[in-house]
């Protein structure tokens, strides 16, 4: 039984065709905005718990949330927040998913090196002096995977939660064929 947790949705969106961002700053005390060292405004939301990046351009990145769903809300709340503000912004922005990273647990010990000569090296590096993890890319679906000698693995590049169960499953399958899980 592998236990997987979404830790993180990253989705970009935009919600007008230009923003101020000084004049927003002024409208939401409760955002950060410092150009000279990034250029966005920075606004964080306690329900769902995510941060949206605004940018001048009317681009927002939402990063922080553990659903899709969790996305729509924020970004939905951004909207509501920049239009109070007294922005036009767009009824009904297109949201892209930009990146999901997952975790989940194997509950085996991982023998890396094992690992690392059985699966090929033209997909995976291994350098535990420099990282305690392997990292092994995955061409289909089209993720990267981290593993530990703790049975432990990250999932990142996944673009829907099913990538990220078919990548889980296929890395599983791979192990258990190879006698290392």
């Amino acid at each position: 039984m592998i236990d997987m947790k979404i830790e993180n949705v990253v989705a970009s969106t935009t919600i007008a065709r230009e923003i101020d961002l000084y004049k927003l700053k002024k409208a939401l005390p409760e955002s950060e905005y410092h150009p000279e060292q990034f250029p966005g405004l920075v606004l964080r939301l306690d329900k769902p718990k995510t941060a949206a990046l605004i940018f001048r351009s009317g681009k927002v990145v939402c990063t922080g949330a553990k659903t899709i769903e969790d996305v729509e809300k924020a970004i939905k709340r951004v909207c509501e927040k920049v239009a109070s503000a007294g922005f036009r912004v767009y009824k009904r922005p297109e949201i892209s998913v930009q990146n999901i990273v997952a975790s989940a647990n194997l509950h085996a010990q991982l023998n890396l090196n094992s690992i690392a000569l059985a699966v090929g090296l033209e997909n995976i590096e291994y350098e535990p002096e420099q990282f305690p993890g392997l990292v092994y890319r995955m061409d289909n679906p089209r993720v990267v995977i981290l593993l530990f000698g703790s049975g432990k693995l990250v999932c990142t590049g996944a673009r829907k939660a099913k990538e990220v169960e078919e990548a889980i499953k296929k890395i599983t399958q791979e192990l258990n064929a190879k006698g290392l899980l």
